[in-house]
């Protein structure tokens, strides 16, 4: 029967596409290294440190990063909460600015667009990124992310719940949902996969049958798997051969030991099923929906006061799948430093980049002293308390390099101005 769908033989073997859109520049020329702007170290802490934070325009310095052999090519983990196209303006919780996020459209694809190409040069052959949306662009990002690292590296979708349930007067459903789009660089990554421990509810509804003689928990699978198989797979195995269509799973002699271990169950007709224990899973696998990982909700989680502050454990979940000790996680939309804190909780080095003041001054404070609980923000008279100044004792100092671009002072007064509010 005629369709009307092409044959795939009538394509070329490269389906990639691109977006279009006004603007849009030739990657090559996005790639092309600025001649003009100056990175300036302004201190650090400790000697030879491998950690570094950033304060000027991202695209900047990751173009800077580039001429850099221990960075280049050696990213683990890129993740990014960078702007949403809301067309609002963002302040902390004591009412400091802390960024516009006004592009929408082309502009804030072609932006983004940029930043990832540079990324992607960026990262390690077995690296990750983890791209943290909403609803406003997550849906043209992904054509971009596409176009960027190839649809073919694309690993998941995640739904973040952000929130509790809303009581909202609009006429929609309540927004409780955020999305990070999961790409690699290659298919060869890094993916410590994660778990959630079993409870003992659920592993006695899952772990069903428990043995007489051991105690143990387990449940039943089949041993077969579909698909004709002419090797071993496909031959008999005590007398019996696979049903219709079907191969085992192991060959006859693997599963003629798993049978003497006790692991083979045998039906009372005489069908056999592998047993599966309790105490050898490590748990629930993740899948692409996270429930347990919202935003501050409560007056004793602790935050930096900062606006669109991520959950920490979420982030940790992400460093310790997509990294291990001593890899480098880049954070080019740093903000209050949320992916720097679990980075450096799980002994990785990390990169931080930001063009706000706020977003600097929040993170060299959050690195030193630590957060407060959202609590204390909010004194008894209902009125925003303010911080107490930021002061980079010695004490407290993480092992980091602190740097600025040229291009981010409005006059030299400004760097006059950043060294007191870091008191340097």
């Amino acid at each position: 029967m005629a369709t009307g769908i092409p044959s795939p033989k009538q394509f070329n073997d490269n389906l990639d596409f691109e977006i279009s859109y006004k603007n849009k520049e030739p990657k090559d020329k996005v790639l092309k290294t600025s001649n003009d702007v100056d990175i300036i170290n302004l201190f650090n802490c400790g000697e030879e440190s491998t950690n570094a934070i950033y304060y000027g325009d991202n695209l900047d310095v990751l173009k800077e990063l580039m001429k850099n052999p221990s960075v280049k090519g050696k990213v683990k983990l890129i993740y990014i909460d960078p702007p949403y196209a809301k067309q609002q303006k963002f302040s902390s919780r004591s009412q400091e600015h802390a960024y516009d996020d006004v592009l929408v459209g082309a502009r804030y694809l072609e932006f983004m667009r940029q930043r990832l190409i540079v990324m992607r040069e960026l990262l390690a052959p077995d690296g990750s990124i983890y791209v943290h949306l909403d609803e406003t662009m997550a849906f043209p990002m992904k054509l971009i992310m596409d176009e960027v690292f190839g649809a073919k590296n694309f690993r998941n979708w995640i739904t973040r719940k952000k929130s509790n349930p809303k009581n909202s007067t609009s006429k929609k459903f309540g927004s409780i949902s955020d999305y990070i789009l999961f790409y690699t660089k290659t298919s060869k990554y890094v993916f410590n996969k994660p778990y959630t421990p079993w409870t003992k509810e659920l592993g006695e509804k899952e772990y069903n049958y428990t043995e007489k003689a051991t105690g143990r928990r387990y449940k039943k699978v089949p041993i077969h798997a579909p698909g004709i198989r002419n090797g071993e797979t496909g031959k008999e195995w005590r007398g019996m051969l696979p049903p219709k269509g079907k191969h085992w799973q192991y060959t006859p002699s693997k599963l003629d030991e798993m049978d003497e271990r006790g692991e083979i169950f045998w039906s009372k007709n005489g069908n056999p099923r592998r047993k599966i224990y309790l105490d050898q899973s490590p748990g629930i696998a993740f899948q692409d929906i996270w429930l347990e990982y919202k935003d501050a909700h409560n007056q004793n989680i602790e935050i930096t006061g900062y606006p669109t502050e991520k959950n920490l454990s979420m982030l940790e979940l992400i460093v310790k799948t997509a990294t291990n000790e001593g890899d480098i996680v880049l954070d080019a939309f740093a903000g209050s430093g949320t992916s720097l804190v679990a980075a450096e909780n799980l002994n990785r080095h990390w990169i931080g980049v930001d063009n706000s003041k706020l977003a600097i001054t929040t993170m060299l404070k959050r690195l030193s002293h630590g957060s407060e609980k959202m609590g204390d923000f909010v004194m008894k008279n209902n009125e925003v308390s303010k911080q107490e100044a930021f002061v980079l004792t010695t004490e407290s100092k993480k092992n980091f390099s602190f740097y600025v671009t040229n291009q981010i002072f409005d006059s030299p007064l400004d760097l006059i101005e950043l060294k007191e509010i870091l008191n340097v």
